[in-house]
Formats: C-alpha cells, structure tokens, sequence
C-alpha cells in the first residue's frame, strides 16, 4: 500500500494519501485543510482520488472535502451516525473555529464490517469505534489501522465535544483496537505514528 502524510491545518490533522501501487487508484483520508496541497501531492505521486474518507465529522478532519471532491469527483464517504457532522456546522464544529460553513453531505455512508476496495488487492474494512464522535471510525488494511482521534501514540481522543463518551472510547480501543496483532502500525489523526503492541503497553488510558 502506498502511504503518504500530509500534516495540515491549525490543528496539525494527519491526512493520509493511500494507493494501490500498480493501479494508482487510491483515496484521501481526513482531508481536513489544504485541498490544494492535497491534490498537488496526490498529482505528484500519481494517484487517480477515487474516495475521500472521513474517520469521524469534525471540521479539521473534513474541511477541505468540497475542494477535493470538486477537482477530481471522488465519492465522500463517512459513518452513518456521523454523516449529519458533514453539513452542520454546529455538530462538526465549524461554527466554533472561526465561522458557520456549511459542508458537502456523503455520498455513501459506511457501517462497521464494510470493505474499501481500491485498486488491485487494496481493501480498508470498517471499524466503527465510537466515543470520540458518535460515528469514528477506524481503517483496518494490511498490516495497518488508521486511527483517527480514537487511539493516538499515548493518549486518546477527546470526550468532552456533544456525542463524545469516554466509556464508550476506552472500550472501543480495548475491544476492537487492541485485539490487532501487537506488530500492526497506527496512523492516528494527529501526531506520530505508534504500533499496537506500544500502546497496549505504554497508553498511560491503559496501563
């Protein structure tokens, strides 16, 4: 799998390019600012957008989807129980971060065990982990989990925004994360990347 980070906006959002090597058909994950950094860097590697993927309907983690989705037609796909988060600036906390703006709705909404194809052999299955947002999601692929703001190296996402749940975040990472064999490597929505096995035995959440 091709793998390409691009930290972007004021929150530093992880925003991940992936593609299947021999076909270039890839998508964007937490396209959250910079759509034309993003599309820039998508050219130069070749890859041909075919899905813009949110992990969870925050606006830095969503914020440059219509400019995206203008300049190459790829499909916006979300959770179900977030997909309102994508046209409600109150819910995706746009209107907290400077100004109301109104985003693009999904085009298909995704449920837990729902499979990503892309290209020759590439697959990303579904995992929903609520408790940061109703609807996060995480993104199991080959030997890989993006994780959104559910687990990051060390800590955990935020529970105090509207639909958060701490109890319903720690048990989404120890019941669907942590059953991932330990060598599995994390891309969280911010900061650096960790494996499985570390955060089993150093998250601070867990310990």
């Amino acid at each position: 799998m091709f793998i390409e980070t691009l930290v972007v906006g004021a929150l530093a959002t992880n925003c991940y390019l992936i593609a299947c090597p021999e076909t270039k058909e890839g998508a964007v994950i937490d396209p959250g600012a910079e759509g034309k950094r993003i599309l820039a860097a998508a050219a130069k590697a070749g890859i041909r957008l075919r899905y813009i993927i949110n992990t969870h309907g925050h606006i830095d983690h969503c914020g440059a989807n219509g400019e995206i989705k203008a300049a190459t037609g790829a499909e916006i796909l979300i959770h179900r129980e977030d997909a309102a988060y994508l046209t409600d600036p109150r819910r995706n906390l746009a209107a907290f971060a400077g100004g109301m703006r109104d985003g693009l709705p999904a085009d298909r909404t995704l449920e837990e065990g729902d499979v990503i194809r892309l290209g020759k052999g590439l697959a990303l299955e579904v995992i929903h982990t609520p408790g940061h947002t109703p609807g996060g999601i995480c993104l199991k692929g080959d030997g890989v989990v993006f994780t959104g703001d559910t687990l990051f190296a060390g800590s955990i996402g935020r529970t105090d925004f509207p639909g958060g749940s701490l109890e319903k975040l720690l048990s989404s990472v120890r019941e669907k994360l942590f059953c991932l064999p330990d060598g599995f490597t994390i891309y969280p929505g911010h900061g650096p990347a960790s494996t499985i096995g570390e955060e089993k035995a150093d998250n601070p959440f867990f310990c």
